[in-house]
């Protein structure tokens, strides 16, 4: 990986950082409780469970994320970053543009463990 492509990957990574961190108050804040409501009818209520179980699974998810983003951060600047866990191999620029996050190749997170 040249000194460029880490510099862009770093960049990325802080970018996406920034965008799970400013979800992640909003998520908290959908994510609480629904309150006991008399205006609220069943069917709507209902759907407020739904969307605060969609919320809660989301907020989960973007936590995770956020720490496999940290994590990679954090390994931008080792010799790691970049190659697979498994097989050693250089991870491909593209996939590392859509994951920056990654720990392993394509190849590698298909076969079965």
């Amino acid at each position: 990986m040249t000194n460029d492509e880490r510099a862009e990957l770093k960049a990325l990574i802080a970018a996406r950082i920034a965008e799970v961190k400013a979800s992640i108050p909003y998520l908290e804040d959908e994510s609480k409780a629904v309150e006991p409501s008399v205006s609220l009818g069943r069917l709507t209520r209902m759907e407020a469970l739904n969307d605060k179980g969609v919320n809660e699974h989301i907020l989960e998810q973007s936590r995770r994320t956020l720490e496999r983003l940290e994590n990679a951060r954090r390994r931008a600047d080792t010799d790691t970053f970049g190659r697979c866990i498994r097989c050693g191999g250089e991870i491909p620029m593209g996939r590392l543009r859509l994951v920056p996050e990654a720990l392993v190749c394509v190849p590698c997170s298909e076969k079965k463990r």
